[in-house]
């Protein structure tokens, strides 16, 4: 193995082509609804595809949750991927750091563009160097890690009742989203809450939703209720201040995108847990960071993305694998919740539960006939 890696580690290395595709990925269960009347029925997913001088082919994509949740959408990936990618022919993919150096001098700021194509360098990184993502991100903690399920906004009975069928494909954790009209909110937490059972934790989030003076009436209202709150409010300041009026556990998402703020959300006591979304990052590299920074400061995490199919889900497992069991809070499980698969060998749920591969890469093989023709090719 060692001298595999070295002989071609002692191969020229050079981006030769980039490529990207656009991928419907379609719900399952129809539509995915959260606050302020959101609703997506079919996510609009970009794959990268790069090729090297060397023969090694790596994949990375990337899914915003429509131009109406985050700064990103699924176009405007596409463009940024065309705008950076002649920049990139003739670099070093598996140089990931003066890569990603390169890519923020090359384009400032729209960290998700960059997502896709950082996380297809690791996939070349772990070809090359003969071993899975996970191990080049810290190893693999335990055999496998726990998943959470997203219990999409209905109306309270409806999404009580949910948590008995999700319960059964072996779900322990839930997300509940709520963010909508504070009294239904109230009523949504304590009808699922009611359902859960001894192990089991409750999430809601109100993903941005309320303003200050409905987050501050739902917390109080469900003080007695065992949940945690996540991000109630579209700022972190307002959050902060929720945050400092309750004693639930307290999940910070949306506000956390760089190393800044999360320094801040921890000098200032704003969460207990914090989300890290790899694309808001921008790739799998300052995800790690910010993973490893939060290890050191004894945050718990929950490991995601904005969404996705199989190979946004297997980088997620790659890096929710190699996180101390102890600060994995939770990972999720994206491509099991749409209809299309776009990858051979990515990894799937068991139980409530996920492993990453330990195939060399990330792990899978992309469905070109899913992908079709690319929207972007740059050699």
């Amino acid at each position: 193995m060692a001298e595999t890696f070295l002989n071609k580690m002692s191969l020229p290395m050079k981006i030769q082509r980039i490529a990207a595709y656009k991928v419907n990925l379609p719900l399952h269960e129809g539509s995915y609804d959260w606050s302020g009347g959101k609703s997506v029925s079919v996510f609009d997913s970009t794959i990268v595809r790069i090729e090297t001088d060397a023969g090694l082919v790596g994949h990375g994509e990337v899914c915003p949750l429509g131009p109406f949740y985050l700064p990103a959408y699924g176009p405007g990936a596409r463009a940024g991927i065309a705008e950076l990618a002649p920049h990139l022919i003739g670099r070093d993919p598996t140089e990931l750091g003066r890569l990603n150096r390169f890519m923020d001098a090359a384009l400032k700021g729209h960290p998700y563009v960059k997502s896709a194509i950082d996380m297809a360098c690791w996939d070349i990184l772990g070809q090359v160097a003969g071993v899975p993502v996970c191990a080049l991100l810290g190893g693999r903690y335990g055999n496998d890690f726990v998943l959470y399920r997203a219990i999409s906004q209905r109306p309270p009975d409806e999404m009580a009742a949910n948590v008995a069928g999700y319960r059964a494909e072996g779900y322990r954790r839930f997300q509940l989203k709520v963010g909508g009209d504070p009294d239904t909110d109230i009523e949504r937490i304590r009808a699922v809450a009611a359902e859960m059972q001894l192990g089991e934790k409750l999430v809601a989030d109100a993903n941005t939703g309320w303003l200050m003076h409905e987050a501050a009436r739902v917390v109080r209202a469900v003080r007695d209720v065992d949940v945690y709150i996540e991000q109630p409010c579209l700022s972190y300041e307002e959050c902060l201040a929720i945050r400092r009026r309750t004693d639930h556990p307290f999940v910070l998402d949306e506000s956390i995108d760089g190393m800044d703020i999360l320094l801040r959300a921890n000098s200032e006591q704003a969460m207990d847990v914090v989300n890290i979304k790899i694309s808001k990052f921008g790739g799998l590299t300052k995800a790690c960071q910010a993973r490893d920074l939060c290890v050191s400061l004894g945050i718990a995490m929950t490991i995601e993305d904005s969404w996705g199919g199989d190979i946004i889900t297997a980088a997620i497992a790659h890096l929710a694998h190699s996180t101390p069991t102890e600060f994995l809070f939770t990972a999720t499980d994206f491509n099991s919740y749409v209809t299309v698969s776009t990858a051979e060998g990515a990894p799937q749920r068991a139980k409530g539960r996920m492993a990453a591969s330990t195939a060399p890469g990330l792990g899978i093989t992309p469905r070109m006939d899913v992908l079709g023709d690319p929207l972007v090719d740059v050699s």
